[in-house]
C-alpha cells in the first residue's frame, strides 16, 4: 500500500511538471490561454502586469486561487482526493517559478498544439492516478455532487468564460488559438483516461458484504447489490452495481484490488442517469 502511495506521488509530480512545462514553454510565450484555473491564473498574471504596477506569476496565482478550494474539496468532496490535488497544485508552482519562460517556436499555432500536448499528458496521468490539478475540478465535483449534473457542465463554463475574456482583452485570434488548445488537451485527456464524466461498475464478487463496506468508506455513492451465480462452478456470488465519476475510478479499482483481487469488474460508458447521484 506504501508503494501505490509512493507511486502515486511521483505520477503526481510528474505530471505537475509536464503542466509547468507546457505553460512555460509553449502557452505563455504564445499569450494562448490554458483551461481551468491555470488559465484564469494566466489571464490574471497578464492583466495585472498590463494594466497595474503590480506583477504576480501564473504560479503564484495558481497556488493562491487553489487554497479557498482545496478548503472546499477538504470538507465536501474527499480528503485523499484534495490531498493529492492540492500537492499537484503545489508541485505546478514550484515548476512555474524554476523553468524559464523561453519560447520554443515563434509559431503560434505550434505553441497551441504542443502546450496543450504537453499540458493534457500532465492532467490525465494526474486523473487516471486519482488526483488532479485542483481548481476547477474540484469546484465542478462539488457542484455536480449539488445539483446532480455532469461535471462537464461546470467545467465547460468556466472555460468559456476564460476565451470570452482572452477575446475581449487581447484579441479573437488568440481566443481561437486558446479553442485549439482546448480541443488538443481534452482530446489527449480522453485518451490517456477517459471521456465519460460518468462510469457504471459491475463488480462480482464473494466478498460482497467487505467491498460495499470498504467502498462506502472512500466513495459518497450507493451501490445495488444483486444475487448471482456462476454458470460454470454454480458458485453462489454478489453483484454489485456502482455509478461513480472518472475522478472516482483510480480509489475503485484500488479498493477491489485491496478487498478482494480475484473479484472480476465490468466498466461501462454510463450515457445518463435519473435519480441522486450520491449516497444519501
Amino acid at each position: 500500500m506504501l508503494w501505490l502511495e509512493m507511486k502515486k506521488l511521483l505520477v503526481v509530480l510528474a505530471g505537475a511538471m509536464l503542466t509547468a512545462a507546457g505553460l512555460n514553454l509553449f502557452l505563455i510565450p504564445a499569450n494562448v490561454y490554458s483551461s481551468g484555473f491555470a488559465g484564469i491564473a494566466q489571464l490574471l498574471s497578464s492583466i495585472l502586469t498590463q494594466y497595474t504596477p503590480i506583477t504576480i506569476s501564473t504560479g503564484i496565482l495558481l497556488f493562491l486561487l487553489n487554497v479557498p478550494v482545496t478548503i472546499l474539496g477538504w470538507m465536501k468532496v474527499g480528503k485523499s482526493f484534495t490531498l493529492y490535488s492540492f500537492i499537484s497544485v503545489a508541485a505546478t508552482t514550484f515548476f512555474l517559478e524554476i523553468i524559464p519562460v523561453y519560447p520554443l517556436s515563434e509559431d503560434i499555432l505550434l505553441n497551441a498544439v504542443f502546450g496543450g500536448v504537453i499540458l493534457a499528458v500532465g492532467v490525465g496521468f494526474t486523473l487516471r492516478w486519482g488526483a488532479s490539478t485542483g481548481g476547477v475540478d474540484i469546484i465542478a465535483m462539488y457542484l455536480s455532487r449539488m445539483k446532480d449534473k455532469p461535471v462537464g457542465t461546470y467545467i465547460f463554463a468556466l472555460n468559456a468564460v476564460i476565451i470570452i475574456m482572452a477575446g475581449l482583452l487581447y484579441g479573437w485570434e488568440k481566443a481561437l488559438y486558446t479553442l485549439v488548445t482546448l480541443y488538443v488537451t481534452t482530446r489527449i485527456i480522453d485518451t490517456i483516461h477517459t471521456r465519460h464524466e460518468k462510469v457504471t461498475a459491475m463488480i462480482i464478487t464473494n466478498k460482497g458484504e467487505e467491498l460495499t463496506k470498504a467502498i462506502h468508506e472512500r466513495l459518497v455513492r450507493g451501490i445495488t447489490s444483486i444475487p448471482a451465480r456462476g454458470s460454470y462452478s454454480k458458485e453462489q456470488k454478489e453483484m454489485l452495481v456502482i455509478v461513480i465519476t472518472r475522478y472516482e475510478l483510480f480509489d475503485l479499482e484500488r479498493i477491489i484490488r485491496t478487498v478482494d483481487p480475484k473479484a472480476f469488474t465490468n466498466i461501462v460508458e454510463t450515457a445518463g442517469i435519473f435519480g441522486f447521484f450520491r449516497k444519501d
